[in-house]
């Protein structure tokens, strides 16, 4: 009888491994480059189309207060990619070509170790951005498959193609490090890069033997601006060049997220997959207003809502509501949390907050109480309502800035333990959405409390990064001029 009972919760124990692993829902991440908060039509648009975003959209959950964790591209990757603010584990700045021996620490968990450690196929298409040698690269860091470029961009095609339409600096070919790898190996890529990763992305979605997490991470829309002429045909009506080819980068990339879903549907894994789009920061203002990021202020490289606020939408089928809009603010901290509960993995990061709960309707309270960045001596927080910004004022002035946009930097990089005189901003984001109205002198206790909740916050976190802070550059803000550090 004690053989038989044995016998039975053994059986028992294997047919519930056997059941989690059937319903373990497939996990695709899809995160675009620099697209602004008001380049899609579900955001806004009127000037570029985005059926299959919007499609998404439809079918799920779109957040209007989704949230990165930095406004420039490799830091806020090593937020999302880990569930923990990059400032916790030394990646806090972009590394400016920098990541050749250097990358994101490896005892931090990503997202594709968490999904291996509960029987995933993982796999990766597109920019990396997070270390290139060694125990930086994605096979090392919880991929089994990795195509992409694992530098923070390069061009998109020949600029010499017939029917190609480029601003910026391209070029026919790829120099290190800049080249495209299918993993430890350099190939020819000679087609529009965003289709070739399309490919690549679906040949993996076809291989169903095992539930999976993909992370296709797209280059598009970041500069330098290319596209091809079965894009720019859909534009030709746009005069300015610089908005007609972004255009035509949305319309590509949004053709992606279509045939990422349409291949889901074909293979009868979409009603069991969780599809999560989203941009790794706001459009920038150095491409002279080819994007834009709708009624919100500021762009990349600002901690105004232009730069942190993101297209964010989030799709489950029968596990998560359709059509449905959720507006109080999230993280994409957040997604390590969502997924692991969802895969049935674990998260150990104390910055991310499993969101099933609150977009099923089970839990009714905020996800966060505050939201914080961190860029050097520059820094945000928000709540609910209300917003505080710190930006160090500079005697600089745009004759400083070189060739390039940016402050040259002094040796070593600029100091980030002395602040100096800071411009305090704060907002009311119910009722200034657009953070048009400095409201800090009229409200100084809310001011004191956002100020000791960013106190809290940074105490524990380490101030020496990784790589020192070599990238600046200046904006005017509420009329005085303020250096941006990234």
């Amino acid at each position: 009888m004690r053989r038989l009972r044995q016998d039975f919760f053994i059986t028992l124990g294997l047919l519930l491994i056997a059941f989690q692993a059937a319903a373990a829902p497939n996990v695709v991440l899809i995160v675009a480059d620099d697209l602004g908060y008001g380049d899609t039509g579900v955001y806004g648009s009127r000037t570029i189309l985005t059926p299959h975003v919007d499609r998404l959209a439809e079918s799920g959950v779109r957040f209007t207060s989704g949230y990165v964790s930095h406004p420039v591209c490799s830091p806020s990757r090593a937020g999302y990619m880990t569930g923990s603010y990059q400032q916790r584990h030394g990646w806090e700045f972009n590394p400016a070509g920098r990541d050749l021996n250097a990358g994101m620490r490896t005892d931090q968990v990503t997202l594709a170790e968490m999904f291996k450690r509960v029987g995933y196929r993982t796999g990766m298409v597109g920019k990396w951005h997070l270390g290139y040698t060694g125990d930086f690269h994605p096979l090392r860091r919880g991929f089994d498959e990795y195509f992409g470029v694992l530098a923070g961009g390069t061009s998109f095609i020949d600029p010499g193609m017939p029917g190609v339409e480029t601003l910026g600096r391209a070029s026919a070919q790829r120099e290190p490090p800049r080249q495209i790898y299918r993993g430890d190996n350099v190939v020819e890529v000679d087609e529009y890069l965003t289709d070739v990763f399309t490919r690549e992305a679906l040949a993996f979605l076809r291989q169903s033997d095992q539930p999976f997490f993909l992370y296709l991470s797209h280059t598009t829309p970041h500069t330098p601006l290319q596209a091809t002429a079965v894009y720019l045909d859909r534009y030709a009506h746009i005069q300015d060049k610089a908005t007609r080819i972004y255009a035509a980068m949305v319309a590509s990339l949004d053709d992606s997220v279509g045939a990422v879903l349409d291949t889901l549907a074909v293979n009868g894994q979409l009603e069991n997959t969780l599809v999560v789009f989203l941009s790794d920061n706001g459009c920038a203002s150095y491409i002279n207003g080819a994007c834009s990021n709708g009624p919100l202020a500021g762009y990349k490289r600002h901690f105004h809502e232009g730069g942190i606020r993101v297209p964010f939408i989030i799709s489950w089928p029968g596990q998560l509501p359709s059509g449905t809009v959720y507006e109080k603010p999230v993280s994409a901290l957040d997604l390590m949390a969502t997924f692991a509960a969802a895969a049935g993995g674990d998260s150990d990061s104390p910055d991310s907050v499993n969101l099933l709960p609150f977009l099923s309707g089970q839990a009714g309270d905020e996800p966060h109480e505050y939201l914080f960045w961190r860029a050097g001596f520059n820094a945000a927080v928000r709540d609910r309502r209300w917003k505080l910004i710190r930006y160090r004022h500079s005697d600089l002035t745009f004759e400083d800035l070189g060739s390039d946009g940016r402050l040259p930097p002094p040796e070593g990089g600029w100091d980030i333990q002395s602040p100096g005189e800071m411009l305090r901003l704060l907002y009311d984001l119910e009722e200034d959405p657009g953070e048009k109205h400095n409201v800090a002198t009229k409200h100084p206790h809310i001011v004191q409390r956002l100020e000791e909740a960013l106190a809290d916050w940074s105490v524990n976190l380490p101030r020496e990064p990784i790589l020192p802070a070599t990238r600046s550059t200046l904006a005017e803000i509420d009329n005085k001029m303020v250096q941006l550090i990234f």
